[in-house]
């Protein structure tokens, strides 16, 4: 996810989230850069011999041509509004006597148009704080320097997003993404990935599967620093450092999801976060040129039946406010505490928009502004009841 120098692949632990605590089970991933995926066969029609169904040798060949040339096109059409991320920072490093003196960093990774004016969306991590220099290359080898963070979410964010624009482009438009709805992907559905694979192989396109929705993982690099991320999709990603930021289209071409982590200790297991859970930061940025996200503030798991089953609890769907020792679950002065949320609440609906495994609570409250009031229906106990709560900018760091 997000805490990894991209000019080399470092591993980093991902682990399932745990309602009480997070800290174990751990696989290897490096937060990298997402994306890909072995490709499969579409669908074949087959011929029925004594029972056993079977697809002559001209069949498989004729829907893998027409796989190919599907994904061919989506890759020529969606791959001229990806581009590539190189960026310079300075850091303060200690020597072993404990002198103190500047070092410079670079890094790569990926980002995509989303309006033809050259804002581009990528991940926090791909220009993290601290970046100096940001610079963008095109499909086409077009390499523009004078380039600004228009903003990143915080560190402590679920949602490893930043946006950034080009700033001269002296009246050039530039091809941009169409923006899917992430909603409408089921496991199985295919899907198309195109990054700066290993910070050098620009526009590299993989294909593969929506293997599961829904998941929620720590990720960190080797230095032992984490973070959560939420609601992401799992895909059977080939993948790749440099990758971060890159666009995971379905066959329509559309944008659904940005890839953003992988599982460096398994086989094909990369993590993307579905575009619904940023549309409200998208419309933000566009209509506003910053970046202010809704802001709640609890800490929350989404629910399944197993997470529910653990914790004895008769719903199954819904955004459960998981119990802390310091009881920071719901932040001081947020807008959750001021509507008097409280742990072991579950959230089920925000208006008439329903929490469940296809909509998590981020990608609920993505779809309004910060300082609009929304009705929240809780489960607290027993009881089923409403409360209001006025939605506030979350902090940028």
């Amino acid at each position: 996810m997000a805490i990894i120098q991209f000019n080399k692949p470092d591993l980093a632990n991902i682990r399932p989230q745990n309602i009480r605590q997070r800290a174990k089970n751990s696989l290897l991933v490096i937060i990298c850069g997402i994306v890909g995926f072995a490709g499969g066969l579409l669908g074949a029609q087959v011929n029925n011999h004594g029972g056993i169904k079977t697809a002559t040798t001209a069949q498989k060949q004729q829907y893998v041509s027409s796989e190919s040339q599907l994904i061919a096109e989506i890759a020529k059409e969606v791959g001229a509004s990806v581009v590539s991320i190189d960026t310079s920072s300075e850091t303060n490093v200690t020597d072993i006597f404990g002198f103190v003196f500047p070092q410079r960093q670079s890094g790569a990774g990926t980002g995509f148009i989303i309006r033809d004016d050259g804002v581009i969306m990528t991940n926090r991590h791909v220009v993290p704080a601290g970046t100096q220099k940001v610079s963008v290359t095109m499909s086409d080898g077009t390499r523009y320097t004078d380039v600004e963070v228009l903003g990143r979410t915080a560190q402590t964010n679920s949602l490893d997003v930043a946006f950034i624009k080009i700033r001269d482009l002296k009246d050039k438009k530039l091809p941009a993404v169409t923006l899917g709805d992430s909603a409408k992907m089921q496991v199985g559905d295919r899907v198309i990935a195109i990054g700066n694979a290993l910070g050098q192989f620009q526009n590299t396109v993989t294909a593969g599967i929506i293997s599961g929705h829904g998941r929620d993982v720590v990720a960190g690099d080797q230095g032992g620093n984490t973070e959560n991320l939420t609601d992401l999709f799992q895909t059977d990603a080939a993948i790749n450092s440099g990758n971060s930021g890159g666009p995971l289209v379905n066959i329509n071409g559309e944008v659904i999801a940005i890839n953003t982590a992988i599982a460096g200790g398994a086989q094909n297991i990369g993590f993307a976060i579905p575009i619904n859970d940023v549309k409200g930061l998208v419309n933000g940025v566009l209509s506003t040129g910053q970046l202010k996200q809704p802001y709640l503030g609890v800490r929350y798991v989404s629910l399944t039946d197993d997470l529910a089953y653990q914790n004895n609890l008769d719903v199954t769907r819904g955004a459960y406010i998981v119990p802390s020792d310091d009881n920071s679950s719901v932040v001081a002065n947020s807008p959750a505490q001021k509507a008097d949320l409280k742990e072991k609440d579950i959230i089920t609906k925000v208006n008439d928009i329903s929490i469940d495994d296809k909509t998590s609570l981020t990608s609920a409250l993505s779809q309004f502004k910060v300082g609009e009031k929304v009705k929240l229906t809780v489960i607290r106990g027993n009881e089923t009841i409403t409360v209001d709560a006025t939605l506030e900018a979350a902090p940028n760091e």
